[in-house]
């Protein structure tokens, strides 16, 4: 499928993942159109054409299968239904069934399970009762996570393995959810993420693991290359290709790993999509994730992932902002050297929601983190909190 005027891609969602696809897709000559799903947040607007309906609207999904040519997804709880019936009816990468493992922690771990990947011990558990049996059973601190719906941490409590029945059966009675998952809580040395992206023809390719650094559950900064140990981080770009492979994928997918203190290396999450651990790549890197998903579902060959720079990628959140409607002074970061500045176009800034985000390129990975520090102290970001060790 060339890159021509009359050539539409259709994008799932409505955020900021999808507005990067866009900026790239118009620069290769195709056509974007994106059905929102009932977000209104002003990430769409890059697209050639937007559909605000919701998922279950049928005009606007004959709307979408007439005018695109293939269609892709920017986050991944889109209804599996909607996924199948545009699976139906025209091309959809990732395909439907690779999507909906991705989407259900259940699944996904199962999967994990099966293939012999590996990932921390869990229980599924659907009752009160389940969880304290599961907890007992771990013999340690856990994580109770929802089975569907999950992000940035929401859906997550910890559980200690002390907690007496009447605690859990008040963890349970506050989670609200008919199914969750419960996990070993694992002593984390580091957490990182690999990007592999897949052909439609298994050409397969991986950029450099990120390491990645949290603040309140949400993703802070991405350092790259990781400062792991280069042979866990080999295995890590294998273990992901074989992820890949075992899916069928075809397009970018995120493999976030946990390594623990004694070594282990582990599976954490599947984001059937390109990442926010990714963004560095539009700056940093010969071909970015966004450009690499346009061309492994349109199936053009794949481009380079070679890292041009040492990079750090700064999540701008809307904590920054003093005022919902009013942007900081960007100033700071625009006179960094080999910073670059990233809005997704947002109407309001909310504590926790991801407004933009800035990457800084240096010679040294030192030197892009010394910058990304000093941009973060102006902004009166504790960087003790999270960041630079």
């Amino acid at each position: 499928m060339n890159p021509k005027n009359d050539t539409w891609i259709g994008v799932l969602g409505g955020g900021q993942l999808g507005r990067m696809l866009a900026l790239d897709a118009r620069r290769m000559g195709f056509k974007v159109l994106k059905w929102t799903g009932g977000d209104v947040s002003g990430a769409a607007n890059t697209a050639d054409l937007v559909f605000e309906e919701t998922f279950d609207d049928e005009q606007a999904f004959s709307k979408f299968i007439e005018r695109v040519d293939v269609a892709t997804v920017e986050f991944e709880n889109v209804p599996k239904a909607l996924l199948e019936s545009v699976e139906e009816r025209l091309p959809l990468m990732p395909q439907s069934s690779a999507i909906a493992t991705c989407q259900h922690r259940e699944r996904e771990k199962q999967f994990l399970v099966n293939h012999k990947f590996p990932c921390a011990a869990f229980k599924t558990v659907a009752s009160a009762e389940e969880l304290i049996l599961a907890v007992r059973s771990f013999k340690t601190d856990a994580i109770l996570k929802t089975a569907e719906f999950g992000y940035d941490g929401k859906g997550q409590q910890s559980i200690s393995h002390g907690s007496s029945r009447e605690a859990l059966s008040e963890h349970w009675t506050g989670f609200s959810n008919r199914k969750a998952v419960l996990e070993v809580k694992i002593d984390l040395a580091a957490e990182f993420s690999v990007l592999v992206v897949r052909g439609k023809n298994g050409e397969v390719a991986t950029f450099d693991p990120a390491e990645n650094q949290h603040s309140n559950h949400i993703l802070d900064v991405s350092i790259i290359p990781a400062r792991l140990n280069p042979d866990q981080l080999k295995q890590a770009r294998e273990i992901s290709i074989e992820i890949a492979k075992a899916l069928d994928y075809v397009g970018v997918l995120a493999i976030e790993f946990f390594l623990s203190k004694d070594g282990r290396l582990l599976v954490n999450e599947l984001a059937p999509r390109p990442h926010n651990s990714g963004h560095h790549t539009i700056n940093a890197c010969e071909t970015s994730q966004f450009e690499q998903q346009l061309r492994a579902i349109t199936g053009l060959p794949l481009g380079s992932t070679r890292l041009i720079r040492p990079a750090v990628m700064w999540n701008l959140l809307g904590d920054l902002w003093e005022d919902p409607h009013t942007a900081p002074d960007w100033n700071p970061i625009l006179a960094t050297p080999g910073a670059s500045l990233h809005l997704y176009g947002k109407s309001e800034a909310r504590p926790g929601r991801k407004m933009g985000h800035a990457t800084f390129l240096a010679d040294t990975t030192e030197e892009a983190m010394s910058r990304t520090n000093a941009c973060r102290k102006y902004y009166g970001t504790d960087p003790t909190q999270s960041f630079i060790t």
